[in-house]
């Protein structure tokens, strides 16, 4: 398998994000993120991490973009760090950061790569939160205000764009369960946020549709297929339930469909409190690609002492089946399945892998950074993928998370997903024997 078997029109990249890799966070007219608040909360993240520094991408993008280039990749996702060009949210502009950006798009261009820009990606203007951030409607004004800009600032040079990065993973991590930024819990916070955010994930594209010729949008949903524990009705029950929030929860409204109310009452009154016809219809829009990313599946059982999904996972390790360091399960065949389960909708025309990768123990050998288990992940993934590809539905392109190892959200520095390895004392880029392979892969 090689990637000459996908067609000569298959997109081949690497996925990071502006909080992850870019550093320079109180630097150059850039205003703090929630990221950058969260992670000096006590706590918050492992060994106290923050990314102020990260990779130092800031300094360094000309290096890893020829990185990109060397390993073979046609195309480089990153975001823009919405508070580095309005560093309270909106109206006053950084002109700095906008210098940045178009230096990060220019050196992709004259190096042969395939900018995608992701306009949000977790790391939401500190000022903005002050105001409520993705609970409060007031958002919505200036995501668009923000999108506006940065598709009329770049869209003559950039032509693909995912809007918004994982609603539910930050929605849910940020604003229900409290351990991502900016650190609330509740499920009245998780669906207020869930609704901006729905609509901002239309109004984003809509926006890029009317401003930006010959655009490429797409948005990027985080998913997992959900496997009940057993074939008893209440893990059946539970499992679907799960599914509902997971997978379905932001891509059937896009898709014209509405919430999907019928599996639980929980989402049917929510959709009754909060969302009308009027929304619905704005919630709407059809994207040129569906982005999936997916890392493992979930195995769910029914527990009724969890509060309102009263569903629970079982670990990968307590089912003695193969994991990253994180724990989660290596499972190709779901991964298959779950491509399968988007293209199954009338409404998806193109699905694009925008995440797919592994955290691994690298070994350091002869000076070579070892890491057969996220070579031998990358080759079972892309074959499933081929697989489904093979039996008709439109993938059209893979983006590996990551190209170099980051600053890991709550996990700090410790999870490491590059292909790259990155030592974070001297900014050292050394590649990967996983990056070696995906070089011969890509040349073939």
């Amino acid at each position: 398998m090689y990637s000459s078997d996908f067609g000569k029109d298959f997109l081949w990249g690497v996925a990071t994000a502006a909080a992850q890799i870019e550093g320079a966070a109180n630097s150059y007219g850039k205003g703090p993120s929630i990221w950058d608040t969260f992670s000096k909360r006590p706590g918050k993240t492992k060994k106290g991490h923050n990314p102020s520094e990260a990779c130092d991408f800031y300094h360094r993008y000309k290096e890893d973009i020829a990185l990109v280039k060397t390993l073979g990749f046609n195309v480089f996702r990153f975001s823009i760090a919405w508070s580095r060009i309005f560093p309270l949210g909106n109206a006053v502009l950084n002109q700095e950061g906008v210098s940045f950006y178009h230096n990060v798009i220019d050196e992709c261009l004259k190096r042969g790569v395939t900018p995608m820009i992701t306009l949000y990606h977790w790391d939401l203007p500190e000022a903005l939160s002050k105001e409520g951030g993705w609970t409060a409607f007031a958002i919505n004004s200036a995501f668009n205000e923000y999108a506006l800009f940065c598709a009329k600032e770049y869209g003559n040079k950039v032509k693909h764009w995912i809007v918004i990065n994982e609603p539910f993973g930050f929605t849910s991590l940020g604003y229900m369960l409290g351990v991502h930024a900016p650190g609330q819990t509740g499920v009245s916070n998780f669906f207020d946020a869930a609704l901006h955010t729905a609509i901002a994930q239309a109004d984003g594209a809509k926006i890029l549709r009317a401003e930006v010729k010959d655009a490429i949008i797409g948005t990027a949903f985080s998913c997992s297929e959900i496997i009940p524990y057993t074939q008893s009705g209440q893990d059946l029950l539970a499992a679907k339930r799960v599914d509902a929030l997971m997978n379905r929860f932001f891509l059937e409204p896009v898709l014209g469909m509405g919430f999907p109310t019928a599996e639980w009452d929980v989402l049917e009154k929510f959709a009754v409190t909060h969302s009308t016809w009027r929304h619905q219809e704005r919630m709407k829009f059809d994207f040129d690609f569906i982005g999936i990313q997916n890392y493992f599946p979930l195995v769910i059982k029914y527990n009724a002492f969890v509060p309102v999904v009263q569903a629970w996972e079982v670990k990968a390790k307590n089912r003695r089946v193969p994991h990253t360091v994180m724990g989660w399960e290596i499972n190709a065949d779901s991964f298959y399945r779950i491509i399968k389960q988007f293209a199954a909708y009338p409404e998806v025309k193109n699905i694009m892998i925008t995440e797919n990768g592994a955290a691994f123990h690298d070994k350091v050998i002869d000076g070579k950074i070892d890491d057969p288990e996220r070579t031998e992940y990358f080759k079972a993934y892309l074959a499933a993928m081929l697989r489904a590809k093979n039996e008709g539905v439109n993938v059209t392109g893979y983006l590996a998370w990551t190209l170099m190892d980051n600053f890991e959200w709550a996990e700090g520095y410790q999870a490491r997903f590059g292909i790259v390895h990155n030592d974070f004392k001297t900014q050292q880029r050394t590649i990967k024997q996983s990056g070696y392979w995906w070089q011969d892969f890509l040349s073939k």
